[in-house]
């Protein structure tokens, strides 16, 4: 049965073994739990599903953790504070998008019940959140050197115009790409106090390659509405032609991956996740279907997992440093014994 406002199913406990209740702690139940009136904004902010707030957030992972000192972890305050700032700048996103957005997803079937297409949260109300959300991470902004300050504040310009490029380009996943990989300048930066162009750009680089194909799948999920209604995307660009397309994104994305990680200097560990990465690419793109919009779903969400393995080759690759450094000398050493 249809409960909560606007027909959002209510969430309940499901009976488990022996007639027990089974806890979920899943994004959509801790929404579901909240206050009645609370839900419409974390919807807003698409907090009940994260795999956003991940995509935005692991580009700057990637950037902190090559900024690390060799043999070192990366910072974890660091890595703290653009967690909460993904957080809150993917939600202020979502929100600048579905009131852009609201007339167009009032048309399809997928987006019709956001909170403000559906009627659930005035232009008004979406407003005053928005610069609550915008607020907060100003002050996280505030706690980074001043450098990365005005790094970051450069990046607006990308969160607000976005979501009209859907309107007026079959590319706006190039755009969203621009915006969503703007941590891998930044965590650098937050690191350093500057950034090293010659790492930076080409994770970068990678980073906008990877949202081309992840979000052109995710696209496909609504191809059929956006012809219908005139939006454009990268998906109907592409069209039958999306797999090679991807292919050669997915070729880019690497080799810009391989720059950064010569520049950086990284070690035997980081090329071997680079093989990984390379292979669940693969299987993405190769046994993807354009025409199912849930195996779009399944794929597009396998992106997180993908995010992860690179920074787990870049944190390794990193304390890998450490251990050649510390057997360089001693290579030497016995190497000067031997020949006095």
């Amino acid at each position: 049965s249809a409960g909560g406002p606007r027909g959002h199913r209510v969430s309940r406990p499901s009976l488990g073994p022996r007639g027990t209740r089974s806890i979920s702690l899943s994004a959509a139940t801790v929404v579901n739990s909240a206050p009645a009136p609370v839900q419409p904004y974390l919807r807003l902010m698409r907090l009940d599903k994260p795999i956003g707030t991940w995509l935005l957030y692991l580009p700057s992972t990637w950037s902190i953790a090559l900024a690390a000192d060799p043999g070192c972890l990366p910072h974890l305050d660091v890595l703290t504070l653009f967690g909460v700032g993904a957080l809150l700048m993917r939600g202020a996103g979502c929100t600048i998008n579905d009131m852009w957005d609201k007339d167009f997803d009032r048309k399809v079937s997928r987006t019709a019940s956001r909170p403000i297409a559906s009627g659930q949260i005035s232009q008004m109300q979406a407003l005053v959140f928005l610069g609550g959300q915008l607020s907060l991470a100003l002050g996280v902004l505030l706690c980074l050197n001043y450098y990365s300050i005005a790094l970051g504040a450069a990046s607006l310009c990308l969160v607000v115009s976005y979501p009209l490029m859907k309107r007026i380009t079959y590319w706006p996943q190039f755009v969203l790409g621009l915006t969503f990989n703007w941590g891998a300048l930044l965590g650098w930066s937050a690191v350093k106090g500057f950034c090293d162009w010659s790492v930076c750009l080409p994770l970068y680089f990678s980073g906008v390659m990877w949202t081309l194909i992840y979000d052109t799948i995710y696209a496909h999920q609504d191809k059929d509405d956006d012809i219908k209604i005139g939006v454009k995307s990268t998906a109907l660009r592409f069209s039958e032609q999306t797999k090679p397309w991807l292919s050669g994104f997915a070729v880019a994305m690497l080799s810009g991956l391989v720059a950064a990680g010569v520049n950086a200097e990284q070690t035997l560990p980081y090329y071997a996740v680079l093989s990984a990465v390379a292979t669940h690419l693969t299987h993405q793109i190769y046994t993807l279907d354009i025409n199912k919009p849930e195996d779009c779903w399944k794929k597009f969400s396998s992106n997180r997992n993908l995010g992860l393995l690179l920074l787990l080759g870049i944190v390794a690759g990193n304390l890998w440093k450490e251990r050649r450094e510390t057997l360089q000398p001693n290579e030497e050493a016995v190497s000067s014994e031997q020949n006095p």
